[in-house]
């Protein structure tokens, strides 16, 4: 079986802040910013990987949804609960003052973890954790 990742989603509730962060702080492309279906259709990729891109979505796509489902969901997003994802650097405490001169809401310094990375995390403007790890030598 031949499989690769193709894409995964991130939950935002504002296009244009998460394009902001994810294009100017953190230096990926923007890949498709188009109206789809009555929403807005972003994705993000890092040009190291050209095949990979990430979806910034609305947080509940389904127009079938009901109202407690949109509300749960809109409480899961403002406390940070909906999605993580985890970056790949070459320089953990570069990429992390990059995010700190950017306001980033910072949550972990870089840290040497027993599992052998450093890392650091942040919250993008939707409040989704995001770990940045580099492999320690």
């Amino acid at each position: 079986m031949d499989l690769s990742l193709s894409q995964c989603f991130i939950a935002v509730d504002d296009h244009d802040k998460a394009l902001a962060f994810y294009r100017d702080v953190l230096g990926l492309e923007v890949r498709t910013d188009v109206g789809f279906e009555g929403m807005r259709w972003v994705t993000v990729g890092s040009p190291l990987q050209p095949d990979v891109e990430i979806v910034l979505e609305p947080p509940l796509a389904d127009p079938n949804a009901s109202e407690a489902d949109r509300r749960a969901v809109a409480e899961l997003m403002a406390k940070g609960m909906l999605r993580g994802v985890i970056f790949r650097t070459e320089n953990c405490d570069a990429t992390y003052e990059r995010l700190l001169a950017a306001d980033a809401d910072v949550l972990q310094e870089p840290t040497d973890q027993p599992y052998g990375v450093r890392d650091c995390a942040v919250r993008d403007p939707a409040g989704n954790l995001l770990r940045f790890t580099q492999r320690k030598a």
